[in-house]
């Protein structure tokens, strides 16, 4: 179990990556403390991976909100005595468009909350992080380092690579601390979002679901899609002690769609 002994706060957890997350951290040993805007779904979310409720805690918080991540990191302490890991999955997705039709109020909520909500968010765990060191992995995207040509998300692409030169810049900060910084930049991953983008794109064109699937993974190297699983799988590693001489890395996990 890579993760025995260790706390980890997971945010964004939901019926996506986030839940898998959390999932493969409670599997490795961890005990791990769940974060997002809807407790329903934190709650449900820590019955499903955590029967007992020994190995979970929650809190509903917005990472927008320096008070609420302050209480979240709170929260891990109180509840667990320490802090190792942070896994920065909370993400504003659902803003489509490029510079021509962009909406720059729009621009800066993503902005927000997928650049400085993870910021926030772990500066509110340094001073636990800081006591024996440990690991921050942030989330990022493909698209940050290649545009997709089915869809258009300048804002989200830009976001997301924001936070990679902000982690170069943090790995160097927090590395005395010996806290590692590292971000895990997912292809399309097979899991609930890109699901309902193969459905509903199906469903506009009038094709079976598998065309559009078949567009996917015609462009990766190797014969499937990685899913949220596979890219938890790497999450769990980076936040372990088997990754504790990496730091200010990007790993790219896409079935080789793209090749850096």
């Amino acid at each position: 179990m890579l993760l025995r002994g260790k706390t980890v706060l997971v945010s964004g957890v939901g019926p996506g990556l986030g839940g898998r997350v959390a999932a493969a951290c409670v599997r490795d040993g961890a005990r791990v403390v769940l974060g997002a805007r809807t407790g329903e779904n934190l709650a449900r979310t820590a019955a499903a991976i955590d029967p007992s409720g020994e190995r979970t805690a929650h809190l509903a918080t917005d990472i927008t909100d320096q008070a609420r991540c302050d209480a979240l990191a709170t929260a891990a302490t109180d509840r667990f005595g320490r802090l190792d890991a942070v896994v920065h999955v909370a993400a504003l997705d659902r803003h489509f468009g490029g510079l021509e039709d962009a909406d720059f109020d729009a621009w800066r909520e993503v902005l927000d909350v997928n650049l400085l909500g993870a910021l926030r968010l772990t500066r509110a765990c340094l001073p636990a992080l800081g006591k024996r060191g440990g690991s921050v992995v942030l989330i990022g995207t493909q698209s940050s380092v290649a545009a997709p040509t089915q869809v258009r998300q300048t804002a989200y692409a830009a976001s997301k690579g924001a936070l990679v030169s902000a982690m170069y810049s943090l790995a160097r900060e927090l590395g005395p601390q010996r806290i590692r910084v590292n971000t895990v930049q997912p292809g399309w991953m097979w899991g609930p979002p890109v699901r309902e983008h193969v459905r509903r794109t199906a469903l506009s064109e009038g094709v079976p679901e598998e065309a559009v699937r078949a567009r996917l993974t015609d462009r990766v190297a190797l014969p499937d899609l990685a899913t949220d699983a596979d890219v938890a799988e790497a999450v769990v590693f980076l936040a372990s002690d088997r990754a504790r001489a990496i730091t200010g890395q990007s790993l790219l996990v896409n079935a080789g769609e793209v090749m850096r």
